[in-house]
């Protein structure tokens, strides 16, 4: 509020106070956290702005995006659910007023706390095995940096079923999760981008994807001298900036690459690959018996190699050995296969996995790839070209006193492109790309951002501990006959299903999260059959908008006993919750992050430490805290203490007592939203070697504190060197084994149900028909594939990343201006064809649902595919209800037979479109 002046005289009445800047981060995606400062007036924000004393340790010097912009206006939406309500009408479903009212907490949380309560005493799990409680948390785990101690909460709850998911996983990066931590402990795979001089996109937008650090990083690169290629089927804003396009069919980039591959290894002279990398840093020299698995020394079970100088084989960790590359060799050995079996023994033939290789990838000349991708073979091998002229095998980079492999190349993937079936073989394709000019884990070149399947998370180097055969170790899920379970301990069976998934905090939500609604509905055979939870808990997610089949997975969301939301707004999913809690939204909360090292997207930094979020400016209404609620819930369901313990072990992020002091809370009572995080805020100042730990009253004040991280910790490879350790590539024995192994465990309890998933367990992938099952999508439901000719897709919009924007005027007035955002791209001579013009009415149709939205013209689009930016189609969340843009989640299924091995679907869907007749609305 500005001054009131008085008469004559001027005299200023009501007079403001001091404006002052409060440091704060915003974390609503998975490209940040970006650091900001808050300007208070009177109580009141009115401006984000960066804060500028983190400049020098942000990776994209201090700067903020869009929907950090937007938390002021976030804070005051008039939308708000400000009060704790109930539902009056106990019919669900999308066309039933759930007539909540406003209660007040202490009825919210004795009704939640009843159900709690009753739960422990009737048992943790139902009669299925399953918990009774489930949680749902979005956002790519974002929502972990907002929901202060709840994770101790849930920890000292017990079995809490986090696998029903809201799209994330499956629908994201999933392949390059599983693999990329399998291969080279790289949840996110990304290009080294200071260093990298030569990157080949494959639908990564990430101008989009990678927020402000990802936009600085490349616009440098490429003002630097980088190359960028985007291949994917239209013109994104990370293509229209790029130096190349090159227009992909959808769900062929598998082809692509392999052709890319095949150049290397069948066109260009061998000498030009890094011979060395391959022969002492992988497993290409191992040697691979008649019936596909490693040749083993007799008494060690050491995998072989062939020495070149005793012209013999002899175990791959041999002192002193020149380890050939290609070739056939006897060896006095023993092959071993699933379930241990010993399949050879004698004087077998093997041959090198790089010999294998080069046979595998033979057919897959440019040539052949241009009938499938509808891409020149003179672009691919071009291509392929200046990638290996880019390569600089040979030469090496002086980082922090180390000498390092120096390989300014690089592969990133998008989403469709690295999940979905073609998943495995593009993320292995792009891993082999590295491989075979060292570029992998060195500087430059395609590098790992974080783990979070292997521990310890916070500490990838150190993730990277020996297992078995010079390779990893590697927590896989058990397939042998005394481990493996046919009783899942989640409703997606990750456990059961999928090996690579492992069973980690974060396992739960990368499992087949789809699976979980599907089996609701009709459990397979063998499976214990898919309950409903009694209490599903549900914070910053919107699975009834952001997941595949949308009015079935609402309809079986209609049926579940009891769910508390934490609401923000009113929207479709909290539409059919029991209990509303409002949210203390981004700047109303505490809570303590790790921040820097090299986590996500290009969040690679110079620096790590902490940074706080803190309240600032009053909760609106009567929103709590989450700490707050955490901590009451504890109380009232009798877990102070295990709840307290939890927090003490680091589930507020920092463990309290560590090597640098004991800062552990009283078990044996609760504590106050303020000592809690005090607590934390010392024991992180101790670790970040502060002489004096500094408590919460320092952080408010400061907002962040950082040591430097050294740049040689963004990279792998030297680790694994040091720790004499292999990259398990080309071939994938380990995981063929494990395919084997599970396919005999399945069929031991008659689930037959999985046998073309289990078809992907292959040491070296074939290209297959990529495309083929959502064509035959089309057929089962009903349709004549010829008829549905078009791909849709959609693609990242920065704006409404994560979608906690949508019901935001000012984030969709910034959206409105980027193309695309308002309707359905087609390219302009395919419309033309079909008589539909800029901003026609269309619909869009799947053999078994419509949708309607308005025709967006391009030339930058290819004309067998349309493309939606974001999804969308509310119809309960204010505001975004009224944007009229339709989503592919409405028309897309959830469907086992477009599910992969690791449990992962796509984005995509064969459709028609049409012109709508005058007087039909869009």
């Amino acid at each position: 509020m500005g001054p009131t002046l008085g008469g004559e005289g001027g005299t200023v009445l009501n007079a403001p106070s001091a404006a002052k800047r409060v440091p704060t981060y915003c974390y609503q995606c998975v490209a940040g956290p970006d650091l900001l400062t808050v300007k208070v007036q009177d109580g009141v924000a009115t401006e984000v702005e960066p804060n500028f004393c983190a400049a020098a340790v942000h990776p994209g010097g201090g700067k903020v995006c869009v929907k950090a912009y937007g938390l002021v206006q976030k804070t005051y939406n008039p939308n708000r659910v400000l009060a704790p309500m109930k539902r009056t009408n106990p019919k669900k479903g999308r066309g039933e007023d759930p007539g909540f009212v406003p209660i007040t907490w202490e009825e919210a949380m004795s009704t939640i706390a009843d159900k709690l309560n009753g739960i422990r005493t009737t048992g943790l799990t139902d009669e299925s095995g399953y918990p009774r409680v489930a949680a749902s948390f979005g956002g790519g785990g974002t929502p972990q940096s907002y929901m202060g101690t709840f994770p101790a909460f849930l920890g000292a709850w017990g079995p809490v079923d986090m696998g029903l998911g809201s799209g994330q996983g499956v629908k994201c990066y999933h392949s390059e999760h599983l693999y990329g931590e399998f291969w080279h402990r790289a949840f996110i795979v990304a290009p080294d981008t200071p260093l990298c001089n030569y990157l080949i996109s494959c639908g990564a937008n990430v101008e989009a994807s990678g927020g402000v650090a990802g936009v600085w990083r490349h616009a440098k690169a490429r003002v630097r001298g980088m190359k960028r290629v985007q291949v994917e089927p239209h013109l994104s804003v990370t293509g229209a900036c790029s130096a190349q396009w090159v227009p992909i069919k959808p769900k062929t980039d598998a082809a692509f690459l392999y052709a890319l591959i095949h150049v290397l290894l069948h066109e260009v002279e061998r000498g030009r690959l890094d011979i060395e990398f391959l022969a002492r840093h992988t497993a290409s020299p191992y040697l691979v018996g008649p019936n596909g698995y490693y040749l083993r020394d007799r008494a060690t079970r050491k995998p072989l190699v062939w020495d070149g100088g005793a012209r013999r084989a002899v175990p791959h960790d041999t002192p002193g050995i020149t380890e050939v590359l290609d070739g056939r060799y006897e060896a006095d050995a023993v092959e071993i296969g699933p379930d241990e079996e010993v399949l050879a023994d004698g004087v077998l033939q093997g041959e090198t996995a790089f010999s294998r290789l080069f046979e595998h990838m033979q057919p897959y000349s440019p040539e052949w790839a241009e009938g499938i991708c509808d891409v020149k073979a003179a672009t691919i091998r071009q291509v392929a070209m200046e990638y290996v002229d880019h390569a600089c095998v040979g030469q090496t980079i002086e980082i922090d006193g180390q000498t390092m492999p120096y390989r300014p190349v690089a592969v990133s993937l998008g989403k469709t492109v690295n999940n979905g079936w073609g998943g495995f073989e593009c993320c292995w394709a792009r891993t082999m790309l590295a491989v075979l000019v060292g570029a992998l884990e060195v500087p430059g070149g395609t590098i790992g951002t974080t783990v979070r399947l292997v521990r310890p998370m916070s500490e990838r180097l150190q993730a990277a501990k020996p297992g078995p055969d010079g390779f990893m170790h590697y927590p896989l899920n058990p397939t042998d006959k005394a481990t493996w379970s046919p009783t899942p301990n989640i409703r997606n069976a990750y456990k059961t299903m999928v090996p690579l998934a492992a069973d980690g905090p974060w396992s739960q939500a990368l499992g087949p999260t789809h699976f979980s609604w599907m089996f609701m509905q009709d459990t397979p055979k063998g499976l214990p059959r898919v309950t409903l939870p009694d209490v599903w808990f549900v914070y910053r997610t919107n699975p009834a908008i952001s997941f595949w089949d949308t009015a079935a997975l609402g309809a079986t969301m209609a049926k579940f006993p009891f769910i508390v939301a934490f609401a923000y707004t009113h929207d479709e999913t909290n539409h059919h919750a029991d209990i509303l809690l409002p949210e203390a939204t981004d700047l109303e909360s505490l809570q303590l992050i790790r921040i820097g090292g090299t986590k996500y997207i290009e969040q690679f930094w110079d620096h790590q430490g902490f940074a706080l979020r803190q309240p600032v400016v009053e909760p609106g209404g009567q929103a709590r805290d989450f700490t707050d609620i955490a901590s009451e819930l504890a109380q009232r369901t009798g877990l102070t203490e295990k709840y307290v313990a939890y927090i003490n072990k680091g589930a507020g992020g920092v463990p309290l007592k560590n090597g640098h002091g004991d800062f552990s809370l009283d078990t044996g009572r609760s504590h106050s939203r303020e000592e809690i995080w005090d607590a934390v805020c010392r024991a992180a100042s101790a670790e970040l070697g502060e002489p004096e730990p500094r408590g919460l009253d320092w952080w408010k004040e400061n907002g962040l504190a950082t040591r430097p991280f050294p740049r040689s910790e963004w990279y792998l490879f030297p680790t694994m060197r040091e720790r004499g350790l292999r990259f398990e590539l080309p071939y994938q024995e380990r995981l063929m084994r494990v395919g084997r192994q599970l396919g005999r465990r399945l069929h031991e309890h008659d689930m037959h149900w999985w046998d073309h998933q289990l078809q992907e367990y292959q040491a070296l992938p074939p290209w297959k028909d990529f495309a083929a099952p959502w064509q035959a999508d089309v057929a089962r439901a009903g349709g004549e594939p010829g008829d549905y000719r078009f791909w849709l897709l959609t693609a990242r919009s920065m704006q409404y990343a994560w979608g906690g924007n949508v019901g935001m005027q000012m984030i969709k007035e910034v959206a409105d201006n980027i193309a695309g955002h308002r309707g359905v791209i087609i390219n302009t001579q395919a419309a033309a064809k079909l008589g539909i013009a800029e901003g026609d009415a269309i619909e869009i149709a799947t053999p078994q649902r419509k949708v309607q939205g308005r025709a967006v013209l391009r030339q930058g689009i290819r004309p067998d595919t349309l493309l939606l930016i974001g999804q969308f189609e509310h119809w309960a969340t204010p505001f975004a209800k009224d944007f009229g843009v339709p989503s592919l989640n409405t028309l897309a299924s959830m469907s086992l037979e477009t599910t992969d091995a690791t449990g992962s679907g796509a984005d995509l869907v064969r459709v028609k479109i049409g012109k709508l007749a005058a007087g039909r609305r869009a």
